[in-house]
């Protein structure tokens, strides 16, 4: 070996109290109260492991909530004629455009925030873009005199882009249009629409695939479709017959069976009415749309609260480490006092008894201990050369000197 490596410590970690002292009539009181704190403890200890076993089964489940859309639809208008008056037309020019009837549709969407949110939990909110996947303006107007630029679509692509707040479509003419707006929802998980064949039965519409699965999965045990004897066998009863084409399944076949009844969400579909000849509304039409989402408040609030808890633990372990140095001082305490007892009750037979005991200790260090007078260590004492060993004239004279003392006490 290139060196000798550091012998490492033993952590203590035992912090009961012994049993002789507990019994004392003085220590009795206090004793039991400290044996009620150490149960207490455990089971203090058992329910914080389960809530952070919790705690990241939730981290990572990645928690999900609902949250409200508010989507804001408005429009201006400009160069029209009870604006620029008849002698507008004059003023026209085709080159830039400046002085042709337009309007403008501005479609603009926020998150409501949260009631009763604490400041402290309140996060920046996402961006309208980042909640739509695809978004389709549908202009209702004559063909002959707008051919063109009647369907504005916004994909979002596969690269990032900058997050917006809304979007703007100008269109020129002096017409009334009519609006249609179709929104394909970003959501977290992802939903799915259920076919009516299995959603009359669950009695749900929409869901993400996990919730569609746990609701067939409940509809089965709240009914016993769960065959007794193979509990990987799903029976069919009159309304899953048709679904599982035939008298069952088994247990590892519902995802399969549950993904042939969905289909892609409906569309959010919105009408909306322009009339240049008029003065636009002062305020936005406004409608209110229900989004899935991840709980990031939540999952803020839940890391804060592990981070706490590891900055906690470690002072807990710091204590712990305390008590259980106590503890054992206490038990050295109380092992020497019972040694000091026993010398005072009587030296005499002490001092034998422990003479007794070190001899023994010392046959098991030096070589094996006596076993029917015939060890190695016994065939060593009986040869004379051992008695002339340095340390034998020292040890003679201490046992001489423990002899005469407890004689002396006697």
């Amino acid at each position: 070996m290139d060196g000798v490596k550091a012998v490492k410590r033993r952590k203590i970690t035992d912090k009961s109290v012994p049993n002789a002292l507990a019994q004392l009539p003085e220590f009795a009181e206090d004793s039991q109260m400290y044996q009620s704190l150490l149960e207490m403890e455990k089971k203090l200890d058992w329910t914080m492991n389960r809530k952070k076993v919790e705690v990241q089964d939730a981290l990572a489940r990645n928690p999900t909530t609902a949250r409200t859309l508010r989507l804001f639809l408005s429009h201006t208008v400009s160069g029209q004629l009870w604006q620029t008056g008849e002698a507008g037309a004059e003023g026209v020019n085709f080159e830039t455009g400046q002085g042709i009837p337009a309007w403008c549709l501005k479609v603009e969407g926020r998150l409501l925030e949260l009631p009763n949110q604490r400041a402290r939990d309140r996060v920046l909110p996402r961006k309208f873009s980042t909640l739509i996947k695809r978004m389709i303006v549908e202009l209702d107007r004559d063909p002959t005199l707008y051919p063109d630029g009647n369907v504005v679509e916004w994909p979002r692509g596969p690269t990032i882009q900058q997050p917006l707040d809304g979007f703007t479509v100008r269109r020129t003419g002096d017409q009334p249009t009519k609006v249609r707006l179709i929104i394909y929802l970003e959501q977290t998980p992802e939903q799915y629409k259920v076919a009516p064949d299995l959603g009359n039965v669950l009695g749900i519409k929409e869901e993400s695939r996990v919730g569609i699965i746990q609701a067939m999965w409940n509809y089965i045990k709240i009914h016993g479709l769960q065959d007794k004897t193979d509990r990987r066998r799903i029976r069919a009863d009159d309304y899953l017959r048709p679904i599982f084409g035939g008298e069952g399944i088994m247990f590892h076949q519902l995802p399969e069976l549950v993904n042939r009844y969905l289909m892609p969400p409906d569309p959010v579909v919105i009408y909306y009415s322009i009339n240049p000849a008029h003065v636009p509304p002062e305020r936005p039409s406004a409608w209110d749309i229900e989004v899935k989402m991840e709980d990031t408040s939540l999952k803020n609030r839940i890391m804060v609260t592990v981070q706490s808890s590891k900055d906690s633990m470690s002072d807990l372990a710091k204590l712990d480490d305390e008590i259980a140095l106590l503890s054992q001082s206490l038990h050295n305490s109380h092992t020497k006092r019972q040694f000091l007892q026993s010398f005072a009750r009587d030296p005499a037979n002490f001092i034998q008894t422990w003479l007794a005991s070190q001899s023994r200790d010392l046959e098991s260090v030096l070589g094996s201990g006596p076993s029917e007078g015939a060890t190695i260590r016994a065939e060593e004492l009986r040869r004379s050369d051992f008695f002339r060993l340095p340390w034998v004239e020292e040890a003679v004279a201490v046992h001489e000197g423990l002899r005469l003392a407890s004689r002396g006490m006697q």
